[in-house]
């Protein structure tokens, strides 16, 4: 099966159409529209959004590939630089293992080891949102091991 967003809707144009119907309905896909299975595939493996592989596929509709990927290739670096602030913030937990022994470590001294390790707001926001994309039996445990009150919690697992 297909994500709905391959398909037309009447809100939104089909990255993929079916090359003809059967009299019952059925959808018939060619090998042109294989190929372009094949593409939007590859394009989504690499975590291009559904909108801008419309416009790699379909390049007179908005931006250049060029600038799309470009443009996915500087927010992946962005990425990669958010995930590298964060192995800092948690080797410098690891370097107060006695805090982590003496479940010591507060809401207070988590925000200051990551804004230590070049965390702002948005970049905190961000790593919450990915560990609870990841892990959320453990973003739960984790944040009630910082002492955090159970609405707070459900605060920033809604994020």
């Amino acid at each position: 099966m297909f994500p709905e967003q391959l398909f037309c809707t009447t809100s939104v144009k089909a990255l993929l159409m079916p090359a003809s119907r059967s009299a019952n309905g059925y959808r018939w896909y060619g090998d042109t529209e294989i190929e372009r299975l094949e593409a939007i595939v590859s394009y989504r493996s690499y975590g291009i959004p559904v909108a801008s592989i419309r416009s790699l596929l379909d390049p007179k509709e908005g931006m250049s590939q060029f600038q799309i990927l470009r443009d996915h290739l500087n927010e992946l670096g962005k990425e990669i630089n958010l995930l590298e602030k964060q192995q800092k913030a948690i080797i410098a937990l690891l370097q107060e293992p006695k805090l982590l022994e003496e479940n010591m470590v507060t809401k207070e001294r988590w925000v200051e080891i990551m804004q230590a390790a070049g965390f702002n707001g948005a970049g905190m926001t961000k790593w919450h949102q990915k560990f609870e994309e990841m892990e959320p039996n453990e973003h739960q445990l984790f944040l009630e091991s910082l002492g955090i009150d159970a609405e707070e919690i459900k605060q920033i697992r809604n994020l």
